[in-house]
């Protein structure tokens, strides 16, 4: 069966038809203004290289300040597949374009970290010292570089101890059996949601295959344009799973959920590893469950909850309903919208380490939105967007709001463990 061949990036620029709806959802160009900041902008900037004026520094900034949160591409009447032109585009940039020395530096560190879950354990010790003396040392790091203040105020207060089985067996009637990804980011940091699924799955009758050894997705490293790393990851995991004898991935973090659907793609030119990313089906563990149906009862939750959409879970998956749907389903517990949803809280990967202003700015107005609805929690489904808006919340002295993600909610109601699980904490709560 002949596949259809991609578009060339000329093709898709001309796609483009400059029409403006893209303007409001655009974060950066929300808060500055600027035409070469919006996605219209940066694609005329594509179509100048595409027409062979090199990549200049002016031309990589603004490609660099696109957070590739994917709001245009919801909004675009065309169809215009900007979020395929922007990686695209950041491949070239990472190979033609000279950064300055600390530039280069900082995302030296960065991809030689946080792609690597062994290597990302080990900054614990030190992250947790840093929380300590957060208060005292984050103005003099952020005068000399915001972009080590802002990993040091992005580290998670708490980060429980968990360990998973290599298989959760199913209660009850065996429905299906899954591999679930564990990640590098949500791994490290917050392995009380990857507990809190497993649990989930398998009470809603999945045997859960926890393969060892997975590592990170290359969500990172996809969407910052080193795609030859994020290919090598893609492979790693991809034969991880293969081992285990798994055809559905179950993903909890919007990131990684919508990388692992775009391997076919991102392994397009090699035609053997495309066959084997097609035989895997990745899925957002929120799709999968609402797919599923429910098996387990559900106790009360008497609670408010803000829902966040993380960008690549609302826009690149377009998994929106089905969040909503499970927590709405939970008795005694009302879902509450946050204003501006489509507007990125500046989470967006690694943004915030090498863009830290801007993301200060998206954060600090995101937690301003949470703050708005009144409600009790805070229910986000990527580790990146939690750790984004609970540095928010805490420069503006209101810690009074947990955030936990969608999972954990559900699990606390499966389980019986009531609201005060989650508003005392719901990071222990998930990894009880």
């Amino acid at each position: 069966m002949d596949r259809e061949q991609p578009k060339t990036t000329r093709e898709l620029i001309g796609e483009c038809v400059h029409c403006g709806f893209c303007l409001p959802t655009c974060p950066t160009y929300v808060l500055w203004g600027e035409e070469m900041d919006s996605p219209r902008g940066r694609i005329h900037l594509m179509k100048q290289h595409a027409e062979g004026t090199p990549i200049t520094p002016e031309m990589a900034g603004h490609f660099d300040a696109c957070l590739g949160c994917m709001a245009c591409v919801t909004a675009c009447p065309s169809g215009v597949r900007y979020d395929v032109l922007i990686e695209r585009t950041r491949a070239e940039v990472e190979r033609t374009h000279e950064r300055e020395p600390d530039d280069r530096a900082l995302r030296a560190i960065v991809f030689s970290l946080f792609p690597y879950p062994r290597r990302l354990r080990a900054l614990k010790l030190p992250l947790r010292l840093t929380r300590r003396l957060r208060a005292a040392i984050a103005p003099r790091l952020a005068a000399v570089n915001p972009s080590l203040a802002a990993m040091a105020e992005l580290a998670p207060d708490e980060i429980p101890r968990v360990r998973l089985p290599r298989r959760v067996r199913a209660r009850g009637p065996r429905r299906a059996v899954v591999g679930m990804l564990t990640g590098c980011v949500q791994g490290t940091f917050f392995p009380q949601v990857n507990a809190a699924t497993a649990r989930v799955l398998a009470l809603e009758g999945c045997d859960v295959v926890i393969p060892p050894g997975q590592g990170c997705c290359g969500a990172l490293s996809l969407h910052s344009g080193r795609d030859a790393q994020a290919r090598r990851l893609a492979k790693r995991t991809i034969a991880a799973f293969e081992r285990a004898g798994v055809d559905t991935v179950v993903v909890n973090a919007a990131g990684c959920g919508s990388t692992m659907k775009e391997y076919a793609e991102l392994l397009a030119d090699e035609p053997e590893w495309a066959e084997r990313a097609r035989a895997i089906r990745a899925v957002d563990v929120a799709e999968w469950l609402a797919e599923l149906g429910p098996a387990a009862p559900r106790h009360p939750l008497p609670l408010s909850v803000a829902y966040h959409d993380a960008c690549h879970l609302a826009h690149a998956q377009g998994v929106r309903a089905q969040p909503r749907e499970l927590l709405a389903a939970i008795p005694g517990l009302t879902v509450k919208e946050i204003a501006e949803s489509a507007i990125c809280c500046g989470s967006a990967g690694t943004y915030n380490l090498f863009q830290p202003r801007a993301a200060m700015e998206l954060g600090d107005r995101k937690a301003q939105r949470v703050l708005e609805t009144g409600a009790d929690l805070l229910v986000s489904a990527n580790p990146g967007c939690t750790m984004q808006i609970t540095a928010a919340l805490r420069r503006r002295g209101e810690e009074e709001i947990p955030v936990a993600h969608t999972i954990q909610v559900l699990d606390a109601s499966l389980r019986g463990l009531g609201p005060r699980a989650l508003l005392d904490g719901p990071r222990r709560a998930g990894a009880r």
